[in-house]
C-alpha cells in the first residue's frame, strides 16, 4: 500500500500533515459564509482524494507520459472545477466577507512543501526540481506569517507587501508545475530521473490537490486586493 522506497513513518506523517490543508480550506469556506461550506469542501476533497488514492493503488498513474497522466486526470479537472467556482456569485460573496489576513495566513499550510526536499534526500526527485519547489513553498508559508501580521497591524506597507508576497507565491506554484512537465519530458528523452514518484500514494495527493487549490487561493487574494474592502 505504502511505497517501500521511503520509510513508512514519513508516508504516515505526510498523510497526517495533509489533513491540515484540507481542513483549513474547508474552514475558509465557512468563514466566507458559504452555507454548509465546511462540510461541502471537506466532503468534496475526501471523495476526490479517495478516488485519487484508489487510482494510485491500481497503478493508474504509473505510465511515464507527456503530459503526466496524473496531471491530465487530476490536476486539470480540479483546475476546471475551481475556475468555475471562482466565477460564481457564492465565491465572490465569500471573498467580500473574508478578511485579507484570512486569505494570506492560510498559506502557512505550504510548509508541507518541505516534502519535496525530504523526497530529494531519499533520491526520489531531481535535486533542481525538489529544492526549487520545496524552498519556494517554505518561503511562501513562512513569510505569510509576517504579511498577515502587517495586515493585522495596519502597517502602511501592508498592501504593497501583500502584492509582492502573493505574486511570489503564485509564480512559485506556476513554475513548479511547469518544471514537473519539463522534468517529465527530460526523463522520457534521456531516461534520467523525473518526478514520477509523485504519482505514488500518498504523495500523489500533491499534484492532485496543490496546484489548482493554491492558485485559486492566490487569485482570491488578488481579487480582495483589487476590491475596496481590503
Amino acid at each position: 500500500m505504502l511505497s517501500d522506497q521511503i520509510p513508512y513513518i514519513i508516508s504516515i506523517l505526510f498523510l497526517v500533515a495533509f489533513t491540515f490543508p484540507i481542513i483549513m480550506v474547508a474552514r475558509l469556506a465557512k468563514k466566507g459564509g458559504v452555507k454548509n461550506g465546511f462540510w461541502l469542501v471537506l466532503s468534496f476533497y475526501i471523495i476526490y482524494l479517495t478516488i485519487v488514492a484508489i487510482a494510485s493503488f491500481n497503478g493508474f498513474f504509473d505510465a511515464i507520459m507527456l503530459p503526466p497522466k496524473i496531471v491530465v486526470t487530476t490536476t486539470l479537472p480540479l483546475a476546471i472545477v475551481v475556475t468555475i467556482l471562482y466565477n460564481t456569485k457564492v465565491c465572490k460573496k465569500a471573498n467580500t466577507l473574508l478578511s485579507l489576513k484570512d486569505l494570506v495566513q492560510i498559506h502557512i499550510f505550504r510548509l508541507i512543501g518541505s516534502t519535496f526536499i525530504i523526497l530529494f534526500l531519499y533520491n526520489l526527485l531531481p535535486p533542481v526540481f525538489a529544492l526549487f519547489s520545496g524552498i519556494g513553498d517554505i518561503l511562501t508559508a513562512a513569510t505569510s506569517i509576517f504579511v498577515a501580521k502587517a495586515i493585522q497591524n495596519k502597517k502602511s506597507y501592508a498592501i504593497k507587501l501583500t502584492y509582492i508576497w502573493n505574486t511570489f507565491g503564485l509564480v512559485d506554484i506556476l513554475v513548479t508545475s511547469a518544471m514537473a512537465i519539463i522534468f517529465t519530458k527530460i526523463s522520457i528523452d534521456t531516461g534520467s530521473q523525473g518526478v514520477e514518484f509523485l504519482a505514488k500514494f500518498p504523495f500523489c495527493f500533491i499534484p492532485a490537490f496543490a496546484p489548482p487549490t493554491i492558485i485559486f487561493l492566490h487569485l482570491l487574494v488578488f481579487r480582495k486586493l483589487s476590491s475596496k474592502k481590503v
